[in-house]
Parts: structure tokens; C-alpha cells; sequence
């Protein structure tokens, strides 16, 4: 049991909730504004849904990663990989890829039973066919003749699903329609997931040219990736600013939203640091603190929304 604990790799957990988290309490206040109700079974099934994803996800990369041989030299966490290690076979992951994939799907369709049923069943056939792509997602980043991590695709991929799709998705599902603004908070989140992606890619930039898995992080080359990082580091919290002011910028009761922006501090603190890094090893402490910054952002703004309701 131990050993599938460690494959389901739980420090990126928090990171996969942030998304529906800062999607379904905008939407809360949102609705709170115009008397409209929240249903608390969403938030808790859009949680289910969005681990199990998140699990399947890992499940799927160390199956394989495995398979292809790529961890066999990696650092850090990758020390850990269940397959690569021999602690489970490619065969019982495999298995377990399958039954997550049909767990997955069966909580999709509880969430969307919950959130769209009798009233709106064209939008509950798009979301079915949007959580059969997550999905895909989840298993094609490694898995398959031509796995798209290996393609340098992982960042596009991950700023669609744990941006875009997470918090517009949650949103779309309390409120049944679609704000253009709902976008910034989405990209916020989906630069910070790529930023724990583009981290990860740079720690093991030496071992994925080795096994040809050519990643974006590779493709830039270490300098440059170290940019790139600083980039997706710095606009969030810019991003989070924008959308706060759009809102609450004509409204000077209102300060609460506005609690999110102490995380400039450590935001700030965090890029120096990560600046200073020379060798990619020694970058793997830092995945966990990128993911629970995100993780701070979504609660910030989900009790910032709260108190003003």
C-alpha cells in the first residue's frame, strides 16, 4: 500500500484542487450577487473528480515513463517512480491506469448528473465529452507512440486542464454561463501549474536529453527555461490584481478580495531564489513550494469572495 501512496505522488494534489477551488467560490459570490444558490454536492464532487484525475495522471506518467526507461537515472522524486523502481510492475500500473480511468468517468458523470440533470442536457453531453478528454489527457502525457510530454506539449496541455478547463469548467458548473473575465483567475492558475511543470522538466533536463524525452525545458536550454520560469512566476499575481480591480475598483467598501495579494511577499521571495539555482537538482524542493502557493492563491480568493458574501 505504501508503495501506491508514493505513486499517486500526493504533494501534487493540492495543486490539481487549486483550480476548482478558485472556480466554484467565484462563482458562489457571483451567484450571492444575483440571488441565485450554491450547491455544495458540486464543490464536493468537482473535487473528487479533479483527485482522481490527478491520480490517474501520475499513475499514468510512472507507467510510462517507466516503460520507456526514462527514470531509470532521474533525481529527486523520480527515485520513488513505483515502476521504474520495481516495486510495482508495469502490469499492476497498468491495471491501475485502467480502473482509475473508469473511476474517473463514473465520478464525471455523477458531477455532471448533479450539475446539469433534467435542465440542461446539451451542456451535460459537453462536459461528458470534456471529462473523457481530460482523461486522455491524463494518460497521453506519457503514454502511447507519441506521448506529447515528450513532444514538448506539457505546458500547452497543462494550462488548458488545470487552467482553463478547471476553473472555468467549476465555474460553468454553478453558474451555467460563461464570464469572459473568469478567463485571468484561469490563466493565473494555469501559469503557476505550468511554472511546478516547467520545474520539473528543468530538474531532470539532464536525464530527459539522455532518454529523448524533449520536453520544453529542453528545448530551451537551462538559462533560458530559468526565464521562462521567473515569467510564469511573476504574472499571476499581476493576473489576480487585474481581475480583483475590474470588480472591485468602483466598490471602496470592499477589501476582502484584495487579502490574496499578500502573497506577493513570498511570491517575490520565492523567484529570487529560484534565481539563484545552479544545478537543476537542486531545484526539486521547490515543486512542493510553487504548488501550495497556488494552492494559498485559490484559498486567499475563495475566503477573500467568501466575507464579502
Amino acid at each position: 500500500m505504501t508503495d501506491w501512496i508514493k505513486a499517486a505522488r500526493l504533494r501534487t494534489l493540492p495543486l490539481s484542487m487549486s483550480g476548482i477551488i478558485m472556480g466554484s467560490f467565484i462563482a458562489k459570490w457571483r451567484l450571492t450577487e444575483n440571488g441565485g444558490s450554491w450547491d455544495w454536492r458540486i464543490f464536493a464532487l468537482a473535487l473528487l473528480v479533479t483527485l482522481l484525475y490527478q491520480i490517474l495522471s501520475n499513475f499514468a506518467n510512472d507507467y510510462g515513463d517507466g516503460v520507456k526507461g526514462t527514470d531509470k537515472n532521474r533525481i529527486g522524486e523520480a527515485e520513488q517512480r513505483a515502476v521504474a523502481s520495481g516495486k510495482i510492475t508495469a502490469s499492476q500500473m497498468k491495471n491501475a491506469v485502467i480502473l482509475l480511468s473508469i473511476l474517473s468517468l463514473t465520478a464525471t458523470v455523477a458531477l455532471l448528473y448533479v450539475a446539469f440533470y433534467p435542465n440542461y442536457i446539451r451542456e451535460f453531453w459537453i462536459f461528458i465529452g470534456l471529462g473523457i478528454a481530460c482523461i486522455l489527457a491524463a494518460i497521453g502525457y506519457t503514454v502511447g507512440k507519441k506521448p506529447y510530454g515528450y513532444l514538448g506539449l506539457g505546458d500547452i496541455f497543462v494550462f488548458v486542464f488545470f487552467g482553463l478547463v478547471s476553473v472555468c469548467g467549476s465555474y460553468f458548473l454553478f453558474t451555467k454561463t460563461f464570464d469572459y473575465d473568469i478567463l485571468i483567475p484561469a490563466s493565473a492558475i494555469g501559469m503557476l501549474s505550468m511554472a511546478v511543470l516547467n520545474l520539473n522538466n528543468m530538474r531532470d533536463i539532464v536525464n530527459d536529453e539522455l532518454s529523448g524525452k524533449k520536453t520544453f525545458a529542453l528545448r530551451l536550454g537551462y538559462k533560458k527555461a530559468m526565464i521562462y520560469e521567473i515569467i510564469l512566476l511573476q504574472l499571476p499575481i499581476l493576473l489576480m490584481l487585474m481581475f480583483l480591480m475590474i470588480n472591485f475598483a468602483q466598490d471602496q467598501r470592499t477589501y476582502y478580495p484584495f487579502i490574496v495579494m499578500i502573497l506577493i511577499f513570498p511570491f517575490m521571495k520565492l523567484r529570487r531564489t529560484i534565481m539563484q539555482i545552479k544545478e537543476p537538482k537542486l531545484l526539486d524542493p521547490f515543486l512542493k513550494q510553487v504548488g501550495i502557493l497556488t494552492f494559498m492563491m485559490a484559498v486567499l480568493t475563495a475566503v477573500g469572495f467568501n466575507f464579502i458574501n
